[in-house]
């Protein structure tokens, strides 16, 4: 088995009010994903628990690359109006986002999430995101499986 880590991506924002989920369950269950940004630092995936959302640019490349455990869906995007008073270039410059959506199995996947919604990579899988902007989320070493 390889070395997995776990990723606690940006926190640049939250579920905005389009977002359907199930609370009852714990992680909530994210049915549609609304992502509201309040700022943003440029990472290249972001989150808001327990979903994570990546950049058109890096979905295309892990798709390229052929990592496994994830699939990719629509997001709706919206930025506070105190982000875009206060934060006019970063607010300018989202860019396109999709909603990363970790299906894989724990240790023979790329990418999964555990029951408490934490999500996991592969080191392949970390080889690749840390070509793109990954510098304020926070990356553990788990070990094999």
């Amino acid at each position: 088995m390889a070395t997995a880590y776990t990723l606690r991506p940006e926190v640049a924002g939250g579920f905005g009010p389009q977002s359907e989920l199930d609370t009852s369950k714990h992680p909530p269950v994210v049915n549609r994903l609304h992502y509201e940004f309040a700022g943003w630092l440029g990472d290249d995936i972001v989150a808001t628990f327990p979903s994570s959302i990546v950049t058109e640019e890096l979905a295309q490349a892990i798709a390229k690359e052929g990592l496994t455990g994830v699939q990719f869906g629509d997001v709706v995007v919206t930025k506070d109006p105190q982000f875009e008073r206060f934060f006019p270039d970063q607010a300018a410059a989202l860019p396109k986002w999709r909603w990363l959506r970790p299906v894989g199995k724990p240790h023979v996947s790329d990418f999964w999430q555990d029951e408490k919604g934490i999500l996991y990579v592969s080191e392949r899988a970390l080889n690749l995101l840390r070509r793109f902007n990954l510098q304020h989320g926070r990356i553990g070493e788990v070990g094999s499986g």
